[in-house]
C-alpha cells in the first residue's frame, strides 16, 4: 500500500496526532479519530484508504473501525471533493418549496449525479438531509455558506459567479 503522505506532510500528522493522542488516556486513543481524520482531510483535500491506515496505526484501532467512523459522518470526504461542495437540502419543507427541481436542475447544469464532481473538478454535488433553515427553503449551501430562498436563477448565477472568480484565479 503506498504511503498516503509526503515526507513533509507524514512529520506535520506525526507532531499533530502527538497532540492529539496526549489529550486521552492510555487505551482510549480511539478517541482521536475524529480529529485525526479532519487532519487528513485538512491536508489532503480528502481521505483515501491508506489514510484510514495510518490513523488506525497512531488511533490505536483497526482500519475497519477507522472507515466505519469515516462512512457514519457526511463532513468526510472518501474520494477527491470538487473545490466546491454543494450540497442540497431536500428536507420536506425544502422538498415542498422545490428542492427537488432545484436538484435536478443543477445536476443537469453541472452534468453530474448526486455525490460526484465536475470534470474540470469545481463543483461536488450533494443532497442534504436538512440544514434547518426551513423557513427559508428551498436552501443549499456552498463550502460552508448558506445560500436561502433558492430559485432556479439565483442556483444559475451563483454557479457562474464561482466559475468566473475560478477563472479569474487561473
Amino acid at each position: 500500500m503506498a504511503a498516503p503522505f509526503t515526507a513533509e506532510q507524514q512529520k506535520r500528522f506525526d507532531e499533530e496526532m502527538e497532540k492529539y493522542l496526549a489529550r486521552f488516556p492510555e487505551g482510549r486513543k480511539r478517541a482521536a479519530i475524529l480529529p485525526a481524520l479532519h487532519l487528513v482531510q485538512d491536508m489532503l483535500g480528502w481521505i483515501p484508504e491508506e489514510a484510514m491506515v495510518e490513523v488506525a496505526r497512531k488511533c490505536e484501532a483497526t482500519p475497519e473501525q477507522v472507515r466505519e467512523v469515516a462512512t457514519f459522518y457526511v463532513m468526510y470526504f472518501l474520494k477527491p471533493k470538487g473545490k466546491h461542495v454543494i450540497d442540497v437540502c431536500t428536507n420536506i419543507s425544502c422538498s415542498l418549496r422545490g428542492a427537488e427541481t432545484l436538484l435536478a436542475h443543477l445536476q443537469k447544469k453541472l452534468g453530474v449525479e448526486l455525490g460526484e464532481t465536475t470534470a474540470d473538478g469545481l463543483f461536488t454535488l450533494r443532497e442534504f438531509e436538512c440544514m434547518g433553515a426551513c423557513g427559508n427553503a428551498p436552501v443549499l449551501q456552498v463550502d460552508s455558506r448558506f445560500h436561502m430562498n433558492m430559485t432556479l436563477e439565483k442556483a444559475d448565477r451563483l454557479i457562474e459567479s464561482l466559475r468566473a472568480q475560478a477563472a479569474e484565479k487561473k
